[in-house]
C-alpha cells in the first residue's frame, strides 16, 4: 500500500473494530454491525481514498463523496423502511442538510466577494505593486503567512485563506514549488489564527454558539483567547521549518502597470461590512451567521446594480513603466454582473463539503460516532481523546468532526473543551482536505497546491500540532 495512504487506511480500519467491540459488549448499536453499516463505512472509505489521489486520476473530489453520501443514505433509507423507522432517518438527513446549507451559503458569499474583487483587478493591482518591489520568496512567504494569522481571527479562516491565496497566485504564476509552500503556509496560518477567536473558524463558532457549561466554568467569548499562544506556536513551528526549504531568488519583476477597476475599494468595504453583519447576527441576534452573510450579498447586488447603470466602457487596463498608484481606477469594457461572480464560485468545493457532511451524518446515524465516543472519552480519557479528535479532523474535515464532539456532549473541564477546540481547528491543517480553507484553496490553485504538495509538509505541521498541544497543557494547566 502507498505509505501516504497508510494513516487514512488505518483510521478507517479501526472503525469496524469499534463496531465489533460494541457488539461484543452488548451496547446495542445493531446497525454498526449490520451489513448496511459495514457497506456504508466501506463506501465512505473508498470515496476518501479517491479524493486522496485526485491529482493523479484528475477526477473532481466532489464526485466520489457525493456518490458515497447517496449510497450511505440510500442504504439507511432501505433499512429504515423495512424496520418502520423511516421518520427517524428523515429527521437525521434533514439535520445534515440544514448543517450543510448554513455552511454552503456562508462559503458562497465569501467566494462571490473574492471573485468580485478579482474581476475588479484588486489582486492584479496588488501583484503589480509588489512586483515592482521585487521581494524575495522568503519575504513574501512570511508577509502572507503573518498577515493570514493576524486577519483570520477577524475575517474567519476561510475568507482570509482565499484572499491570501489569490494574492500568492497573482504574485507568482510559474514557480510551483513556492506556490505550493506558500499556500500550505497560508492554510496552517489561517487555521491557527482562527482557533483562538469565536469568529475565526466555524469550529470555534460552533463551540461558542453551543453555550457549553464545563465542569469549571462556561466556555464564554474571552475563554478562547487562552489559546492564543498555542495557536501562535502551531503556526511558527512549521513555518520556520519550511523557511529553510524555500526556493532562492526573488519574484520576477513586473513591468506592466495595472489599475484597480472602478468600485473596487467600495467592494472591499462592503466585504468587511458583510463580515461585520454576519458577526452581529450571530453574536447579538443569536441567528445563524449565514443569514448575515446573505444580507451582505445583497449589499454587493445593489452596488453591482449601481455599477451596471453607471457603466462607461473603457480600457481593460493601462500599461506603463511608472510606479502603480492605487488611487487611480479604470472602467472595464463589460459592465459588472454579480451573478457571473456567483456562477464562478468553486462549486466543486461546495459540493465536496456537501458529500462529506452528509456522509459523516449518515455514519453518525448508523452508530459509529456513539461507539467512538464510548471508546474515546470513557476508555481513553479526555486528553488522549481530544488529541485523537484533532488527528481525525485531518481526514474527516474539522467542521463535521467538531459537530461529532458537540453531539457527543462529553462532560469535560474548560481546559479540555479548549483543547478539543484547538486540536480540531489546527488538526485540520495536517492534510489539505482537513479544513475548509485547504479544500477551497485546492480548488483555486488547481495543479499548483494539491493534496500531495501539502502532504510533503505534514511531518512539520504535525510537529507544530504537538508543540501547540504541549503549550496549552503547560500554560492552561489550571483550567484542565
Amino acid at each position: 500500500m502507498n505509505k501516504r495512504l497508510l494513516p487514512a487506511a488505518l483510521f478507517f480500519l479501526t472503525l469496524p473494530g469499534l463496531a465489533l467491540a460494541s457488539h461484543m459488549t452488548g451496547s446495542g448499536y445493531s446497525m454498526s454491525t449490520h451489513w448496511v453499516g459495514i457497506l456504508s463505512l466501506t463506501a465512505f472509505a473508498l470515496a476518501m481514498i479517491v479524493v486522496f489521489i485526485e491529482e493523479f486520476i484528475d477526477l473532481r473530489k466532489s464526485k466520489p463523496v457525493l456518490l458515497a453520501a447517496g449510497i450511505i443514505w440510500g442504504l439507511i433509507g432501505w433499512y429504515a423502511h423495512h424496520s418502520n423507522s423511516g421518520h427517524f432517518a428523515e429527521e437525521a438527513v434533514r439535520h445534515s442538510l440544514l448543517q450543510y446549507a448554513e455552511l454552503m451559503l456562508f462559503f458562497l458569499v465569501v467566494m462571490t466577494y473574492i471573485n468580485a474583487l478579482s474581476e475588479r483587478q484588486v489582486f492584479l493591482a496588488l501583484r503589480s505593486w509588489v512586483g515592482q518591489q521585487q521581494y524575495s520568496y522568503r519575504r513574501i512567504f512570511w508577509i502572507t503567512g503573518l498577515a493570514t494569522f493576524i486577519l483570520s481571527p477577524f475575517l474567519d479562516n476561510l475568507s482570509t485563506a482565499l484572499v491570501m491565496g489569490a494574492i500568492i497566485l497573482n504574485l507568482e504564476r510559474e514557480n510551483k514549488k513556492f506556490i505550493a509552500m506558500a499556500c500550505t503556509n497560508v492554510v496552517v496560518a489561517s487555521n491557527a489564527g482562527g482557533a483562538f477567536s469565536p469568529f475565526g473558524d466555524l469550529t470555534t463558532l460552533m463551540v461558542w454558539q453551543q453555550d457549553i457549561m464545563s465542569t469549571n466554568g462556561r466556555v464564554d467569548f474571552f475563554s478562547f483567547f487562552n489559546l492564543f499562544a498555542p495557536s501562535l506556536v502551531n503556526y511558527l513551528v512549521p513555518a520556520t521549518i519550511m523557511h529553510f526549504a524555500l526556493p532562492a531568488g526573488r519574484l520576477s519583476e513586473i513591468q506592466e502597470r495595472i489599475y484597480m477597476r472602478r468600485g473596487s475599494k467600495r467592494i472591499v468595504l462592503l466585504f468587511l461590512l458583510t463580515i461585520a453583519t454576519s458577526v452581529f447576527f450571530q453574536w447579538q441576534l443569536f441567528l445563524p451567521a449565514a443569514i448575515g452573510m446573505m444580507t451582505g450579498l445583497s449589499y454587493l447586488q445593489f452596488f453591482g446594480y449601481y455599477l451596471k447603470k453607471t457603466h462607461m466602457p473603457g480600457p481593460t487596463q493601462i500599461t506603463t513603466s511608472e510606479t502603480p498608484d492605487f488611487s487611480i481606477v479604470v472602467e472595464s469594457r463589460q459592465p459588472f454582473d454579480v451573478f457571473l461572480r456567483v456562477a464562478r464560485s468553486e462549486w466543486d468545493t461546495l459540493l465536496f463539503l456537501c458529500g462529506v457532511i452528509l456522509s459523516v451524518g449518515g455514519l453518525g446515524y448508523l452508530g459509529y460516532l456513539t461507539l467512538a465516543s464510548e471508546l474515546l472519552y470513557i476508555q481513553w480519557g479526555a486528553t488522549t481523546a481530544n488529541v485523537s479528535i484533532g488527528l481525525a479532523s485531518a481526514i474527516l474535515e474539522n467542521i463535521p468532526t467538531m459537530s461529532m464532539v458537540l453531539t457527543m456532549q462529553p462532560e469535560m473541564s474548560l481546559g479540555q473543551w479548549l483543547l478539543v477546540t484547538l486540536t480540531a481547528g489546527v488538526g485540520g491543517s495536517l492534510l489539505s482536505i482537513g479544513s475548509a480553507a485547504g479544500v477551497a484553496l485546492m480548488g483555486h490553485a488547481k495543479g499548483k497546491y494539491t493534496f500531495f504538495s501539502h502532504l510533503r509538509w505534514t511531518p512539520a505541521i504535525a510537529l507544530g500540532f504537538a508543540a501547540s498541544v504541549a503549550c496549552h497543557l503547560w500554560l492552561n494547566s489550571t483550567l484542565l
